[in-house]
């Protein structure tokens, strides 16, 4: 095989302009890179560099070799940088949004845990439900939830893992009003729901065998806090959709009882936008938000 060595030698004599200049700035004898050059080009079967007492000038073919073997060590490099970058210890300010609900209930400890794995660097959070605009506010990484598709953009995204939805009741409520067995039973049954009075609210469900079911109903109570629901719902206030990761403790605990659960509600992406590709310094510890 080729000694890749002599083309980054021969890159350097025509970088520099000469055998002189080049074995200075490598530390080499001028002997040991003319033999080199001359050894590379009786394997090519080219003249790269005539070379006399007063000149020094690089042939057509020679300067077309240049530019190959310049390309080579560039890339070289930067494979040599993307190593680097992945064993180099993050460092610096990160300025993160994310969604309360979701920061509560999972991001908060992944982010302790990612900052005490990497005591450089500095975290400014802010928790939000707003749709953070990352070039306006100079944010870094904006995490968010939204149904599929997501819309298209120029921000680096990095899909973090799906977040399911499920109905749920409290125990007492459904001794009450009784046993739900397909979706029109809820038809009537006191619920909540998560966003604006004036929104119009629906549960969109998907059974077996291609089945689809969607069921109106006037929330008792309408916030855009998900802990404040959860709440109510444990105290028999309604029926709620929320996030399965949102009453995980509460079904295993029996405050909570499962509704329908061979139905499926729609699932939300969790996902980090970023203006370029921080996102990387976190992807360590996305596995933990799911």
């Amino acid at each position: 095989m080729q000694d890749l060595n002599d083309l980054y030698y021969y890159a350097e004599v025509v970088e520099h302009g000469g055998f002189s200049a080049a074995a200075r700035v490598l530390g080499l004898p001028k002997s040991k890179l003319s033999r080199r050059l001359a050894l590379l080009e009786e394997r090519l079967g080219v003249r790269l560099i005539q070379r006399s007492t007063r000149r020094f000038a690089v042939t057509d073919v020679g300067r077309t070799y240049y530019e190959h073997c310049k390309a080579m060590l560039e890339e070289a490099k930067a494979a040599q940088e993307a190593i680097e970058l992945t064993r180099a210890e993050p460092r610096g300010v990160v300025r993160i949004t994310c969604p309360v609900a979701l920061l509560q209930a999972t991001v908060s400890a992944m982010l302790a845990d990612f900052m005490a794995s990497c005591p450089l660097v500095t975290l400014h959070l802010e928790s939000t439900n707003r749709q953070v605009d990352p070039v306006a506010e100079a944010i870094d990484i904006a995490i968010r939830v939204r149904p599929p598709p997501l819309q298209d953009s120029d921000l680096v995204l990095k899909v973090l893992g799906n977040r399911c939805q499920c109905l749920v009741a409290s125990p007492e409520l459904i001794a009450r009003l009784g046993e739900v067995k397909v979706p029109a039973d809820l038809t009537g049954w006191p619920s909540l729901g998560l966003g604006q009075p004036q929104q119009e609210f629906i549960w969109n469900l998907d059974g077996p065998e291609g089945a689809h079911a969607a069921v109106y109903h006037q929330p008792r109570l309408v916030t855009a806090d998900m802990t404040t629901l959860r709440s109510a719902a444990v105290s028999g206030v309604g029926v709620v959709q929320l996030p399965v990761m949102m009453v995980t403790e509460q079904l295993a605990a029996g405050d909570l009882i499962r509704l329908l659960p061979e139905w499926s509600l729609r699932h939300e992406i969790i996902h980090a936008v970023s203006l370029h590709d921080v996102v990387y310094c976190l992807q360590c510890a996305a596995c933990w938000i799911i």
